[in-house]
């Protein structure tokens, strides 16, 4: 095998412009791709730098909004982020300390469930 990460995560949404402002305003991505594919708009948002992206999809394209649940965001400072995230309004639980490392959770205006993750320490 030869995979070395993953490319494009879908994420569930009922309104892509609505979960754009989240994902750019709110979490600080970037929008990779936006543009209209026949029928439907396929709009790809990421970290700086991020080699895998969101791709923020509608029931149109055979989602169910808010039905994503479990993923792991990393950030190199998980209380300056969380901080900022609950200034931009974004409801956050935590962070609190686990037996596996530091975290917080979050959702989108749609319900998606993300947990950010404190970068391990060197060497863990």
């Amino acid at each position: 095998m030869h995979i070395t990460h993953a490319k494009v995560v879908t994420v569930p949404v009922s309104d892509q412009d609505r979960a754009k402002d989240f994902y750019l305003s709110t979490l600080g991505f970037q929008v990779v791709v936006d543009q209209q594919m026949g029928p439907v708009r396929w709009l790809q948002v990421a970290p700086s730098g991020a080699q895998t992206s969101f791709t923020l999809a509608t029931a149109e394209q055979g989602f169910t909004p808010g039905s994503s649940t479990g993923i792991i965001l990393e950030t190199a400072d998980l209380d300056a982020d969380c901080a900022a995230l609950v200034k931009a309004g974004a409801a956050v639980e935590g962070p609190t300390d686990q037996p596996w490392g530091r975290l917080a959770t979050l959702a989108d205006p749609d319900g998606n469930r993300f947990v950010l993750a404190a970068k391990p320490p060197a060497g863990a």
